[in-house]
């Protein structure tokens, strides 16, 4: 379940609040500069369909779940085709995790991956 609690961090002098939004807009443009990433996905499949969401909307791929310790991520992401999914996947952690953290200076806990779809090679190449 998605958290729509934002991230709240407390100094001598005051207190910060950022939303959840810019915290999935942060992901959202990790995940983007990611070599085999073609972009987001929306959460669910609509008739086993990966529906693929263009940059003004990406952050609706992501799930967010703050706690006192630090960030959860859940991400739903399409996949070129050819990649080593796995390896794709794993790199992509360590860019959200690295960036998420590099931004927020908050722990990232986990960063989930669920590969939605994989782009066609003749969409890819232009239908060609």
């Amino acid at each position: 379940m998605p958290s729509n609690r934002p991230l709240m961090q407390t100094y001598p002098l005051g207190s910060v609040e950022v939303s959840p939004r810019v915290v999935a807009v942060l992901a959202a443009r990790a995940a983007g500069d990611c070599y085999g990433i073609v972009g987001m996905s929306a959460r669910g499949l609509r008739d086993g369909l990966a529906e693929l969401l263009n940059r003004d909307n990406a952050e609706r791929g992501i799930e967010l779940r703050v706690s006192d310790e630090g960030l959860s991520v859940e991400l739903y992401v399409v996949v070129d085709h050819g990649v080593r999914i796995l390896e794709v996947a794993h790199n992509l952690m360590s860019a959200v995790a690295y960036s998420l953290e590099k931004h927020l200076s908050v722990p990232v806990l986990e960063v989930n991956v669920n590969v939605q779809g994989i782009r066609p090679p003749e969409e890819r190449d232009g239908g060609s």
